[in-house]
């Protein structure tokens, strides 16, 4: 097998442009958006006549594929924030294309909504025309969320406000952070050296006590110092959440969240009473982990701490060519993409001062390239990521090349589905050639990742949900309010075997996930899907083909019905209470594994 070019470890940003050489492409931008609205804005047959209203979404389709309300320039300068999160040159740049950004789409905002304004009586018509077959989900989409469509002049000032009431505000908590630097004892002689916020995250998984505990001290002195901002902030924008909730007609915090991701509440309910009804399997789980480790308990920096006595290192060049070899014997095309990425320099692999931390998969337009963040430190769970944001990846160029711009995307409540499913086929390739000291290992990792990804993220979502409520309820939360609240959910969900430490009452301050308000239900709803897809690809490797049939849908149905179509019904109780026990099956084995071992 071909082995992966892994020379470029860093972002090629030359298919988007290059530093100041955006002054034609914004020209170029700006005359095409022009040329729509002058086109359509001041007609009305569209609205009427099916052939007409074709017309138009061809004319609309076209410029999303070219231009959209990201173009290029938004795109460069934001991913340049991401490498460096603290130069002010840098955000000055981006927030002047945010807000020519904001313009464009006020500019095209009459379209969609005018749309979604057609009368009831008329919509039948458009939804059962032969010629709208294509558009007609678009459409529908459309018309179930015009009661909370606001007029034409509305719409633009919540646009133009979003900046200021929202985003600056998260910036602000996020850069303040990105700058911090300790002094904290480090391996191998235990010295004590500088580390940025991003990199004690990754220390207070380290198996040496001293090192870990000297991150999470770090980290809590970091919090600490920005709680009372980061209480301003969330304040803040919870208000601005409500107040667009009120404005727009929503009568539960969630409801945007969910119409935005085409999923009825129904089936998050589901979902989400499911694994509530089995957080004894994570408390469980915490249980093992404090034996393995030889703790009465763990402290709350401790939960990830990975059962791993070696602390085997993954350098990177290893670590992608292991994911290759996985996602060739799934799929050629799926490691055809992987070269791709590597070898155009669209990931950007090893952390530094300033970067974002964490790691993510991204794209706008149609037409540009995917980019993918890391953060590789050399451990187990770095691997995992690669799988997991390369996961992302492969989703998105299946719906660059099955879709047109229209449906160009993956809605929230899928988009977990794809990355979760490579990421268990890695760890399963991992397993499968180990002793049985090392299998441990990386069956407790991946059960540390299975209740991460979906009991803590549901434990996340009730927060949200308990969160918005005393807030609307009370007006302002203190930051001591938050803390109690962050606990209260964290303890449901780890139980007895996790201490609730001191200066944990703070870890919010940080959780992005919070202020992007609700999605974090994706991530257990799109693991427990993927474990029903790769049994089906277990049993009947040929169902592959129905794994890219669903990662070519991109927006173009409800993930319902794309489920449905592929035998899988995401409506039922019993399917999420299916996928959880799977998690609680891979925990007894652990446990037999573990005393087989003589470790409990």
């Amino acid at each position: 097998m071909e082995k992966i070019n892994t020379e470029k470890t860093e972002w090629d940003f030359s298919p988007l442009g290059k530093e100041g050489g955006f002054g034609e492409k914004r020209i170029h931008w700006k005359k095409a958006t022009d040329n729509f609205a002058e086109k359509w804005k001041n007609r009305e047959d569209y609205l009427e006549i099916p052939e007409k209203m074709k017309e138009a979404l061809e004319d609309y389709e076209k410029w999303m594929k070219d231009y959209g309300a990201h173009h290029d320039e938004f795109m460069f300068y934001w991913l340049k924030t991401q490498q460096n999160q603290n130069d002010p040159e840098l955000k000055a740049k981006f927030l002047k294309i945010e807000e020519f950004s904001q313009k464009i789409e006020n500019e095209m905002s009459f379209f969609e909504l005018r749309i979604s304004k057609i009368p009831a009586s008329r919509q039948e018509i458009f939804l059962g025309s032969k010629i709208m077959e294509k558009y007609r989900h678009f459409l529908k989409r459309l018309f179930e969320n015009a009661r909370h469509v606001l007029s034409e002049s509305e719409e633009k000032i919540m646009n133009l406000k979003s900046t200021p009431s929202y985003s600056m505000w998260v910036n602000m908590t996020e850069s303040f952070l990105a700058k911090e630097e300790m002094e904290v004892v480090d391996e191998p002689d235990l010295k004590t050296r500088k580390k940025t916020f991003s990199d004690l995250f990754g220390m207070i998984n380290r198996q040496k006590k001293e090192v870990r505990d000297s991150a999470a001290k770090a980290l809590n002195e970091i919090l600490a110092k920005y709680a009372d901002i980061a209480e301003s902030e969330i304040n803040a924008v919870l208000l601005d959440k409500k107040i667009n909730d009120e404005l727009r007609g929503f009568s539960e915090p969630e409801e945007s969240r969910l119409i935005a991701d085409d999923i009825s509440a129904e089936i998050v309910d589901a979902l989400t009473k499911a694994i509530t009804e089995n957080f004894g399997i994570s408390r469980r789980f915490y249980g093992l982990k404090s034996k393995l480790l030889g703790l009465k308990k763990l402290k709350y920096h401790e939960r990830n701490v990975p059962y791993d006595s070696a602390e085997k290192e993954y350098n990177y060049k290893d670590s992608i060519n292991l994911v290759n070899k996985v996602f060739s014997k799934l799929d050629p095309k799926f490691s055809e993409i992987l070269k791709k990425f590597s070898e155009n320099g669209q990931i950007d692999v090893f952390p530094r001062k300033g970067k974002s931390g964490g790691a993510f998969c991204v794209y706008m337009l149609k037409k540009n390239p995917s980019y993918v963040m890391l953060n590789h430190t050399g451990k187990l769970k770095d691997v995992m990521t690669i799988a997991h944001e390369l996961g992302h990846a492969i989703n998105n160029e299946f719906v660059k090349d099955n879709q047109d711009a229209i449906y160009f995307g993956t809605p929230t409540s899928t988009a977990e589905v794809a990355s979760t499913f490579m990421e268990d086929f890695v760890l399963e390739e991992l397993i499968k050639n180990s002793d049985d000291e090392l299998k441990l290992a990386i069956m407790m990792e991946k059960l540390n990742d299975d209740v991460s990804t979906i009991i803590r993220q549901i434990s996340c979502y009730a927060f949200e949900k308990e969160l918005h409520a005393e807030f609307r309820k009370n007006g302002y939360l203190s930051k001591e309010e938050i803390g109690k609240i962050f606990q209260k959910h964290m303890k449901n969900y780890m139980g007895d075997f996790v201490e609730q430490s001191e200066g944990s009452e703070n870890w919010w301050v940080y959780w992005s996930h919070i202020r992007r308000f609700f999605y974090v239900y994706s991530y257990a709803s799109g693991l427990i899907i993927s474990k029903a897809l790769q049994k089906k690809v277990r049993e009947n490797p040929e169902y592959i083909e129905k794994v890219k049939k669903f990662m070519s849908q991109g927006l173009s149905k409800s993930p319902k019905d794309i489920f449905m179509e592929i035998g899988i019904d995401i409506t039922k109780k019993e399917f999420w209470s299916g996928g959880i026990k799977e998690v609680g099956a891979l925990l007894d084995k652990t446990e037999k594994l573990a005393k087989k071992l003589g470790k409990i």
